[in-house]
């Protein structure tokens, strides 16, 4: 009998969610063969380090956890947009495996409905400069490009041309 692990993920607190999440996004990323480097502290906004061996690149990942669909923000003191800088989120949902985007940060260099630019430079604003993603039912399409398995894929494409 095969066994899945607890997936009442409304259960868990917020940290205990981003803890599963970092963590899940680890093995993904070694499940596709790349090898995985941890920062012991989380002060740049990036999770993890993960090279690929098949053209020797690192990518820094900042990862994203959320149970409903709403607005996630990464401050942009936190995440520069290089094409070495990746988002992978994950979407909870009790009952279910949570699903797993992987987001080049370079799409907010386009924002849409789904990437959103904020600068907060009104007056009366005081929140600092973010990049945000508006997660709705509306914006999942967009978000669709991004799933996991495609990202991978792509990359695996990318690196048999090389």
């Amino acid at each position: 009998m095969e066994k899945m692990p607890n997936t009442a993920w409304s259960k868990l607190s917020h940290l205990q969610l981003g803890r599963y999440a970092e963590y899940y996004a680890k093995m993904e990323f070694v499940s596709y063969g790349y090898d995985v480097y941890t920062s012991e502290v989380d002060d740049h906004g990036v999770d993890f380090v993960a090279r690929n061996p098949a053209d020797d690149q690192y990518y820094e990942i900042q990862v994203k956890a959320v149970r409903n669909l709403d607005y996630v923000y990464i401050r942009k003191d936190k995440m520069v947009l290089s094409p070495r800088r990746l988002v992978c989120l994950l979407l909870f949902e009790d009952g279910a495996l949570p699903a797993c985007y992987v987001i080049p940060a370079q799409v907010w260099k386009a924002p849409n409905g789904l990437f959103v630019d904020r600068n907060y430079d009104k007056p009366g604003q005081h929140s600092k400069p973010e990049w945000g993603l508006n997660l709705s039912k509306k914006n999942l399409p967009l978000l669709e490009p991004y799933r996991l398995e495609g990202y991978f894929a792509a990359q695996d494409h990318s690196a048999r041309r090389n």
